[in-house]
């Protein structure tokens, strides 16, 4: 058979498979898909370090752009005068080179929170008329690395174009921290970078560091070292007369009644720092517009300091039951504290709750204490397991009121046994529990020494509520009836009831240091 052939005239191709043909596309994909892909991902990668937050070298702010001075800081005399030295320096360089002496590179602000640090750091360029660059260290912390220590760089290098300054760094321990502990290597590169720029300080210039941080302990040890960090500061909780200062200065421009005393607001609050006391100040300018006074009276600050130490009225009710235990149980704390002798006065009770709790006793401290023997930390917690010593003597039964109570004394107890050596074996040994360098007989021996404690100031609320038994009754059926007693009340309740005179155990009398901030409040 013949076959047939196409004739094509001149001029024309024949047709081919249409351009969307499977083959024409896949081969299209293969050579442009990966490039496409790779254009994406620089694009997304552009666009969000575009959109990141761009922290810029602190933005200079002189000092009188800021009205904190040292009228403003009360309560930390012993700061202010370390950083004097600072202000004088700023101020007048040439008198300390003539002697040869030259500004600390770096001052470390150390201590609880809310005591006042950042402003010591505003008030120090207030005061020297210094500009002043302030920055968390929190924002050196970023997720590609390199980010932090440029953001380092960059600061210094502003800082050191608007001498005399201070360069003030919030929240140092967000990038001190001990290198080799498991930081990623982000942290550890925006500490190096720190490290060299203290280190490349010019020894003429006009320029500190200062630095804030909560946990000193937890810093670098290439921080601290002489040539960094020159000077240490513990800023402290402030003492009676400190916290009257401050509410002092909290208080200046409100319209304060005549009856108000400030330093009665000042001994009720030992313990708390300037942050808290201005919260408290605050809280009863709040109280007193809520009232539609015109002024604020002594109950206004009664009011803010029971909100600011036990938190907000609650809207719970309680059946009859449960307002008897609770009213037993705070009548149990009160009774202990006012028997002791040891122990501070109660200022009031109440079983309204407030907060997480159902009923709560307010101490007034006489004074401020920095030292605590072996007996009045087992009077304490006498105190403290007051209450469930009640609810055991009146109902037969304990309940779940007493949880805090319980966590406040195992941290006591475990505290004498381990930190304070207050034990009758090895006691001049500190234990390190935390760390595992003991034994597991001394572990032992410990657990033992520590339940001895809360054992014995067990007992002792158990003596002191059945022998009187007749004045428990009277505090319980009052606050019953009251629901709130002020002291005048515990006074009358309590007439003619001596308190009990406690022989020293051992024949002697131990006395621990402690710093403030553990003290029982």
């Amino acid at each position: 058979m013949p076959s047939l052939a196409v004739i094509v005239p001149p001029g024309q191709v024949p047709e081919g498979p249409p351009w969307y043909a499977w083959d024409s596309v896949s081969s299209w994909l293969q050579t442009w898909a990966p490039i496409i892909f790779m254009l994406i991902i620089v694009i997304v990668l552009w666009r969000t370090l575009k959109l990141m937050p761009k922290t810029k070298p602190a933005e200079m702010k002189p000092s009188s752009s800021s009205s904190a001075g040292w009228g403003d800081v009360a309560g930390a005399d012993e700061a202010k005068a370390e950083l004097q030295e600072i202000v004088e320096f700023l101020r007048d360089p040439e008198r300390f080179r003539k002697l040869g002496a030259t500004v600390p590179k770096g001052v470390l602000l150390h201590g609880p929170p809310g005591t006042g640090k950042t402003l010591l750091a505003k008030a120090v360029a207030h005061e020297s008329g210094a500009h002043f660059f302030s920055q968390s260290a929190a924002s050196f912390v970023e997720m590609f690395a390199g980010l932090g220590a440029s953001r380092i760089r960059r600061l210094f290098a502003t800082a050191r174009k608007h001498e005399p300054a201070i360069i003030f760094i919030d929240e140092l321990d967000a990038v001190g921290g001990e290198r080799g502990g498991g930081q990623d290597s982000e942290r550890e590169q925006t500490l190096n970078q720190l490290l060299v720029e203290m280190d490349g300080f010019n020894s003429r210039g006009q320029l500190v560091v200062i630095a804030a941080s909560n946990l000193l302990e937890k810093l670098d040890p290439a921080l601290l070292r002489p040539g960094r960090f020159d000077r240490q500061i513990f800023v402290s909780p402030p003492d009676v007369v400190g916290r009257q200062e401050i509410l002092a200065v909290h208080t200046r421009g409100k319209p304060i009644a005549p009856g108000v005393d400030l330093e009665m607001v000042a001994r009720q609050t030992a313990g708390l720092t300037g942050a808290d006391l201005a919260n408290i100040c605050n809280e009863a300018a709040i109280f007193a517009a809520r009232s539609r006074r015109d002024m604020i009276v002594m109950a206004d600050f009664d009011a803010a300091l029971e909100r600011v130490v036990a938190g907000m009225q609650s809207r719970r009710t309680l059946n009859e039951h449960e307002r008897r235990v609770v009213a037993y149980h705070e009548a149990g704390h009160a009774l202990c504290a006012e028997l002791l002798p040891r122990v501070d006065r109660v200022h009031k009770i109440s079983i309204v709750p407030r907060g997480r709790a159902l009923g709560y006793t307010l101490n007034l401290p006489q004074e401020d204490r920095y030292l605590k023997t072996r007996e009045e930390l087992i009077d304490y917690m006498t105190v403290l397991l007051g209450g469930r010593a009640a609810e055991q003597i009146v109902f037969g039964a304990i309940t779940t009121g007493a949880a805090d109570d319980l966590s406040r004394v195992a941290q006591i107890s475990r505290s004498m046994v381990h930190d304070y050596a207050m034990g009758t074996s090895l006691s001049a040994l500190k234990v390190d529990a935390e760390g595992g360098q003991v034994s597991d007989r001394t572990r032992q021996m410990r657990d033992e020494e520590q339940q001895h404690f809360a054992d014995e100031a067990l007992r002792s609320a158990h003596r002191l509520i059945t022998e009187h038994r007749d004045s428990l009754e009277a505090l319980a059926s009052t606050l019953l009836r009251d629901e709130v007693i002020e002291r005048g009340t515990i006074e009358s309740i309590m007439a003619g009831v001596p308190r009990i005179a406690r022989g020293r155990a051992g024949g002697g009398l131990r006395v621990v240091a402690v710093k403030p901030a553990e003290l029982p409040v």
